[in-house]
């Protein structure tokens, strides 16, 4: 399929475009492609607040380690998910930038951040990607480090999550965003789009962790370094210090062995849960057309943080 040429750009003040999703079926079948991903919360998150908004809402995982596939069976899968009349799909590492060649039309942030981690099934037959973890990222960030100093701050990994939180960081002000990523020539290709996007030196790719560390105010980690099946610490140990703050997208576990080491040692720390929810309340609204309670949403996901 070819993308649909789509020239609207999006907002430079990040504010969210408000769009006019219709209500959908009271029925919602949804899943969630990507690579490890058995101890994730979405299932019973989405679930939860189908129930109680009256759905029936059925939300599956599409594990390709689970089912034994590499990142080129992702065509046969989303054809499959098509005739099985599959609402929509949220898309998680490392299929957010892959998908893009198979869908139809993208989102104007969609478009922009050049990654997908949700797409629509359209009753018309067009699949449509948007990407709300950028403004996931962004309201976990306002509700947690609000206060913080964000003049340098580094960034960990330029794939599809790396780039939404980027541009949540450079919408919340940062001055001067360093990307590290094991792929110079993409970390490269984010860094000028961003420059493109938000102004000149406004992100830099940088070739050193260490000398990039140094001067920042805050380090956000958006690489897999850290899941379950990804265990380690993307940052040395003796690179943090305790004026530094930390975040993490990773969600589970929701306390990384670089969010444990980095509180050990006197950082400031935000984990991934916040935007797990807000980008999970975004999407439940465009499969369903309904307003999700974003509140209810956060007590159930702390709720199943406890109880596991």
């Amino acid at each position: 399929m070819q993308i649909a040429d789509v020239s609207i750009e999006a907002p430079r003040d990040g504010r969210a475009a408000v769009s006019s999703v219709l209500p959908r079926s009271n029925r919602t079948l949804v899943g969630l492609i990507g690579m490890g991903i058995q101890p994730s919360r979405m299932p019973a998150l989405h679930e939860r607040e189908g129930a109680e908004q009256g759905l029936t809402y059925i939300y599956r995982l599409v594990d390709l380690d689970v089912l034994g596939l590499e990142i080129e069976a992702l065509p046969e899968l989303v054809v499959a998910a098509r005739r099985f009349a599959f609402t929509g799909l949220n898309v998680t590492h490392p299929c957010k930038q892959a998908i893009i060649p198979l869908l139809d039309e993208l989102s104007p942030y969609a478009r922009a951040l050049g990654a997908v981690n949700t797409v629509v099934f359209e009753t018309d037959g067009r699949l449509v990607g948007h990407n709300t973890d950028w403004s996931g990222f962004a309201e976990s960030f306002r509700r947690e480090l609000a206060d913080v100093p964000r003049q340098r701050v580094v960034l960990l990994g330029a794939g599809g999550a790396g780039a939404a939180v980027a541009y949540a960081l450079l919408t919340l002000g940062v001055g001067e965003l360093s990307i590290i990523d094991t792929n110079t020539a993409r970390a490269n290709r984010l860094a000028a789009d961003l420059c493109g996007r938000f102004g000149e030196g406004r992100a830099i790719a940088a070739p050193d962790l260490a000398q990039a560390v140094d001067p920042a105010d805050g380090i956000v980690n958006a690489t897999p370094v850290g899941m379950a099946n990804h265990p380690g610490m993307p940052v040395p140990r003796e690179l943090l210090r305790p004026h530094l703050w930390v975040a993490d997208i990773i969600y589970f576990p929701l306390e990384t062995k670089l969010l444990r080491t980095a509180r050990e040692l006197g950082c400031r720390t935000m984990g991934g849960g916040g935007m797990a929810v807000f980008q999970a309340a975004e999407a439940f609204r465009l499969f369903t057309g309904l307003q999700p309670d974003t509140e209810r949403m956060m007590k159930h996901f702390e709720g199943m943080q406890v109880m596991r």
